[in-house]
């Protein structure tokens, strides 16, 4: 098996090469620091499995995941990842990713997400795995997002609602297993398609639109 690991932490990055070259058939044949880095190698060595980061610098994880699959769709895609929230585990399986892996993830967990992507075969850490299938209850529950108001994402309306609850932003964080830096990048998307100047305008749309 042909192995292409993608991450732009270069300690991160040698340390899963090691791990790699000690699973039973397993080559790393290139490794590449960033998605665009990694587009050139897939081209190169035509690789069965990339491991893939998702935050990197000039091109990420998701941009190349979705060329990969697209354009070499007998190289597969696993995630290995610190973040486990559920946009960037949406979308990585949108763009196409067959595995989905935390960075706490031991070397038989990578070796089976691995082999099962060579296989065509989808394998989740199991905390990725719980979140997926309660994001989808959520959704379910929440009913068409075409039914929230304004253009808001089911995402939005979450972090609307703990709003309304008085969370903070690092209590949302907490709350919903991001970082603050996308608490707050939801709440200006929430201010602008909501038309609110503050956070009090906000809380009260929401309770006007029952979603707190």
């Amino acid at each position: 098996m042909k192995v292409l690991v993608v991450d732009d932490q270069t300690l991160i990055r040698d340390g899963l090469v090691t791990i790699c070259e000690r699973l039973p058939d397993v080559e790393v044949v290139a490794t590449a620091g960033d998605g665009q880095e990694a587009l050139a190698a897939v081209e190169e060595y035509a690789p069965d499995v990339v491991l893939m980061d998702l935050r990197m610098p000039r091109m990420d994880g998701i941009q190349a995941t979705r060329v990969i699959t697209a354009d070499h769709p007998r190289t597969h895609v696993v995630v290995l990842t610190t973040y486990s929230d559920d946009e960037s585990i949406s979308a990585a399986l949108a763009a196409g990713a067959l595995g989905y892996l935390t960075k706490d993830a031991g070397r038989d967990d990578i070796d089976r997400a691995l082999r099962a992507a060579v296989r065509g075969q989808a394998l989740l850490d199991p905390a990725v795995h719980a979140r997926l299938v309660a994001l989808v209850a959520r959704q379910a529950a929440a009913g068409p997002l075409d039914q929230l108001p304004d253009g808001l994402t089911a995402r939005e309306a979450e972090v609307l609602g703990c709003m309304a609850q008085g969370l903070s932003n690092r209590e949302i964080a907490r709350a919903l297993v991001v970082s603050e830096a996308t608490v707050k990048t939801h709440i200006n998307r929430i201010f602008a398609k909501t038309g609110s100047r503050d956070r009090g305008q906000a809380i009260a749309y929401a309770h006007r639109h029952g979603l707190d």
